[in-house]
């Protein structure tokens, strides 16, 4: 378990999504939690790498997200790892994201899991469409690339 809690920044990272999916646009969120499973966020035992946002109705859930119980947390107050969690968004932008979905091979899913400057949980949300075996290549040989003229400019 970490030693350090995490009051603000960042918590966690879905870096795997930004080359999988070519991400069209991106929305902030909160996040509906138990006290117990925002304690342990701040210690850092989340995994947001198979998570993705679902329709339910009128309300958008964040599903696939681990969450781990503290160890030394109380069983009695012991809580689903893998629930559905309610995203907290306005009306408008709940209707701006099931419209995306809408689309054709569109999909929403957590990009960052951090606490804002004011201490609450946010995920930034990203929607776009998932990258085909060619697309990934190409993004290999330009990250490969930026890599190679970033130490050619380096040493002159």
């Amino acid at each position: 378990m970490p030693r350090q809690i995490i009051k603000f920044g960042q918590v966690s990272e879905n870096r795997k999504a930004r080359f999988s999916y070519s991400i069209e646009d991106t929305i902030e969120a909160g996040i509906s939690l138990t006290g117990a499973e925002l304690k342990s966020v701040r210690y850092g035992l989340v995994n947001i790498i198979d998570g993705f946002v679902q329709k339910r109705g009128e309300n958008l859930f964040l599903a696939g997200v681990e969450i781990q119980p503290l160890p030394t947390a109380n069983k009695a107050i012991y809580f689903d790892e893998r629930r559905p969690r309610q995203l907290l968004l306005h009306r408008s932008q709940i209707n701006r994201i099931i419209g995306r979905l809408q689309e054709k091979g569109a999909t929403a899913f957590p990009l960052k899991l951090y606490f804002n400057n004011r201490g609450k949980l946010k995920v930034l949300l990203g929607i776009g469409h998932g990258k085909n075996t060619i697309d990934k290549r190409q993004t290999i040989k330009q990250r490969d690339w930026d890599r190679e003229k970033s130490r050619l400019k380096k040493h002159g």
